[in-house]
């Protein structure tokens, strides 16, 4: 069994930064490749950015990309999501999540991830 434990998140002004971390547990998390995503309320849950497992590839939503950075320490069993200049729209419930070995080949969708973390609130206030 797989768990996954974020932390970081809080309340920030827009403009400001925070740094979530996601600690796995298992021996197999360099494995694995890695994903955020996030809700708002009212809304479905949607990619954010994810890693492959060597730490070498990663991929973007577009409406994050140049201000949300994705970095992995597989020694550490941790995937860490840096953000910076916060914006009002991305407040949600951040979760990660690790990369079935059976997926569709894409990183961005729901369905190619089969572990989840209980998620994390950030607010990011105007």
């Amino acid at each position: 069994q797989v768990q996954l434990v974020e932390s970081g998140g809080g309340l920030v002004q827009a403009g400001g930064s925070l740094r979530l971390s996601c600690a796995a547990s298992g021996r197999t998390f360099s494995s694995y490749a890695m994903g955020w995503f996030r809700q708002a309320p009212g809304k479905e849950r949607e990619f954010v950015v994810a890693i492959n497992s060597s730490g070498r590839g990663t991929y973007y939503a577009g409406s994050v990309k140049g201000r949300f950075t994705i970095s992995r320490d597989n020694a550490k069993n941790t995937v860490y999501l840096q953000m910076n200049s916060l914006k009002p729209e991305d407040t949600a419930v951040y979760y990660c999540a690790r990369r079935s070995m059976f997926n569709t080949g894409s990183y961005d969708g729901i369905r190619d991830y089969d572990y989840w973390g209980q998620g994390t609130q950030v607010t990011v206030s105007s």
